[in-house]
Parts: structure tokens; C-alpha cells; sequence
């Protein structure tokens, strides 16, 4: 009697990865637990008080999420796979240790093609695919990073008046700058010119932050040499990217911008008192509109440099990070148009675009819902 096969999969995926030759074949995990001991800790507190990257905690980050992939991917050769679908990652805390997690769902199809890792689920990955960019392996980057001491004390005394803290700024900018080059450094490695369905995490954890980046590096036969050796990086989804492709467009650059602000001693004393009255707070409007206008303008200078025709999919995050300070965030994927670029087929299938539903709808006796089935 034949073995069943378990999928993390859900029909609409099954459905798409079939249109590209493609059948489930089961779950695959790996995990790492991972200690930074007694040196490392020490190590990062007095890095942690200088303000930016702490190196150790990168590295032990990143060290951790490479051996619970590469188990999986031994799984997924041991089963004789030829991909792994929707490959998500967690980090979590293990009786004071990090267990670093992998889960993706594994497919089967041509044995001569090799075998690819996506972190897009199977509905992203079909879009990618018919768009051109086949799959060659789930890249990711990391950067765990501290405003430190004598950031905070600089920009202490600078709240006190209003505007920009470029010291503030300059951190935050840098340490996402550098997450995404890690991330297209390890795409380059495996031979891409392109890392699309690009997302963004940003974790507070232990009076540190830490930025992960993940994406699906791929390869794009129509792009030009150019991105051979850096890579173009997209986050707009694979309905997105599809529909971009249909016009003729191509990412070019996954492009950030980040600015924190701070309304000043006077200004928040005026705020306050004038949140007693009805009516608007002048001094909050403009602070966040010189906000808003600041990255933008970082944004557009950034598109200029690489030679974009639009910056597409601009999304505006602000966080209130107390004290008067607020941080602005845009993310927007540049993009020109480029000989070559169509897609395979005339339209979606449906399949591909309906979201599934979460069947299992109660949190209770200690289980806490999924956002996202197991590989997908």
C-alpha cells in the first residue's frame, strides 16, 4: 500500500506548482539551537554601548539560520526532492538559548533541473516563475544592530530641539542598507541576478534590534550582464512583479529610506498644551510632513543613482519611538523598462491569486494560529 504524502501546501498551491510541472511531495524541517556563551554576551554589551552593528550577535544570528537551512536542505536530498517551496524561518527562545527553525514543503519534477529553495509560498513562487525568474535559492540577511550609549546620549540632548537626529538616522539607514547587501551578497554566491519577493523583519530582542531580510534569489535570462554581479532586488509581491513584467518593466532596486524626527522640548510643551483644545496640532502636522518629505526625497535621489523610470509599491511606515521622536520609514522597488520582458502566459489563473483561508480558528489549550501553513 502506497505511503501518503504530507504537504504543507494548500490546493490553490498544489494547483499552481502542477501548471509548472511541479507535484507535493512532503514536509521539510530543520532546526539549530545555538548559544552565544559567556565571551560573545560580554563582547556585544561593550559593542552594544557604541552605537551600530553588534558583530557577534550577527554572526551567531546568521551562523544559527545557515545550519537549521542547510539540515533542511540535507532533508530535502535525502528525500529526493528537486525543491522546497515556501521556505519560512523562525527564531525562538529555547530555556535561555536561540532554536533557529526551517519548514518548507518540498516538490518534485524534472531531476535534471537543480534543485531550488524559494521563500515565496507556491502561489508567489507560480507569478515568479511565469514572469521569467526561476527559483534558485532562499537567500536571506541579517544585521543585529544598537543605537548604544553614546547615540542616545547625543540624541537626547538633541531632542530637545526640533527636527532631524541625524545620528539617529544615520544608524538606521546604515543597518538596513547593510542587511540588504548581505542578502544580495549570498544571492550573488548562488549565482542570481535577481532576488525578488523580498520581505523585511525588524525584532527587538535584548535591548538590541535586529533586521532579517529574506527573499528568493532567481535568475532572469533576459536581464542585462550588469546584474551578474550585483543583483536587482524587488519586494513587490508575485501578483506585482507579474504584472510589471506584462508591461515590460524590471526591478532594479529594492530601495529604503529612513529618517527619525523629534518635535523638541518647546514644540512638545506646545503640543501638549494645546491637545486640550479642539482643533489641529500645528506643530505635529509639519513635524510629520518634513518627516514624510525627507525620505522621499532620500528615496528619489537613491532611484536617480540607478537609473529608474518609477519607483513602484512605496509604502510609508511611521513609528512613534517615545520622547517626542518618531521614525519614518519608506520602501519602494525601482524599476525601468528593459528589452525582453514579457510573461509566459496571457493572464493569471485564479489560483494564484486568491489568499487561502486559515481553517483553524481557535487559540485555546495553548495553541496559538499560524499566519502561514507549513511551507507556504
Amino acid at each position: 500500500m502506497p505511503q501518503p504524502k504530507i504537504t504543507g501546501l494548500s490546493g490553490n498551491e498544489i494547483y499552481c506548482m502542477q501548471l509548472k510541472g511541479y507535484k507535493a511531495r512532503g514536509i521539510l524541517v530543520g532546526n539549530s539551537v545555538q548559544s552565544m556563551g559567556f565571551l560573545g554576551s560580554l563582547g556585544s554589551a561593550f559593542r552594544g554601548a557604541m552605537g551600530g552593528e553588534i558583530p557577534a550577535v550577527t554572526e551567531m544570528i546568521h551562523d544559527g539560520r545557515q545550519a537549521a537551512f542547510d539540515r533542511m536542505a540535507d532533508e530535502a536530498v535525502s528525500e529526493g526532492v528537486h525543491g522546497i517551496v515556501g521556505v519560512s524561518s523562525e527564531l525562538r527562545g529555547l530555556a535561555g538559548n536561540s532554536e533557529f527553525l526551517f519548514v518548507g514543503s518540498g516538490v518534485v519534477g524534472n531531476s535534471a533541473t537543480r534543485m531550488f529553495s524559494s521563500a515565496g509560498d507556491a502561489q508567489e513562487l507560480y507569478c515568479h516563475m511565469d514572469a521569467g525568474y526561476q527559483p534558485i535559492h532562499f537567500a536571506f540577511g541579517n544585521i543585529a544592530y544598537s543605537v548604544g550609549v553614546i547615540g542616545g546620549i547625543a540624541g537626547t540632548l538633541k531632542t530637545m530641539v526640533r527636527g532631524e537626529i541625524r545620528e539617529f538616522s544615520d544608524i538606521f539607514n546604515a543597518t538596513r542598507h547593510h542587511a540588504l547587501e548581505r542578502l544580495v551578497k549570498q544571492a550573488k554566491t548562488a549565482g542570481a541576478n535577481a532576488v525578488v519577493g523580498v520581505r523585511t523583519n525588524v525584532m527587538r530582542m535584548n535591548g538590541m534590534h535586529e533586521m532579517y531580510m529574506t527573499g528568493t534569489a532567481a535568475y532572469h535570462p533576459s536581464l542585462p550582464g550588469e546584474f551578474n554581479t550585483a543583483p536587482v532586488t524587488s519586494d513587490l509581491t508575485g501578483e506585482e512583479l507579474w504584472a510589471m513584467t506584462s508591461l515590460g518593466y524590471a526591478p532594479v532596486k529594492l530601495l529604503i529610506s529612513t529618517s527619525v524626527y523629534s518635535l523638541g522640548a518647546i514644540g512638545g510643551v506646545k503640543a501638549m498644551f494645546k491637545g486640550f483644545v479642539k482643533g489641529e496640532i500645528s506643530d505635529l502636522t509639519t513635524l510629520i510632513y518634513d518627516a514624510r518629505e525627507n525620505v522621499f526625497d532620500r528615496l528619489n535621489a537613491e532611484a536617480t543613482a540607478v537609473g529608474a523610470e518609477e519607483v513602484v509599491g512605496t509604502k510609508t511606515y511611521i513609528v512613534e519611538l517615545g520622547s517626542g521622536l518618531i521614525e519614518v520609514v519608506a520602501i519602494g522597488t525601482a524599476v525601468r523598462k528593459l528589452p525582453g520582458f514579457s510573461v509566459q502566459t496571457a493572464a493569471l489563473p485564479c489560483q494564484a491569486i486568491i489568499r487561502d483561508k486559515d481553517t483553524w480558528l481557535s487559540g485555546d489549550g495553548g495553541f496559538d494560529l499560524q499566519s502561514t501553513r507549513a511551507g507556504g
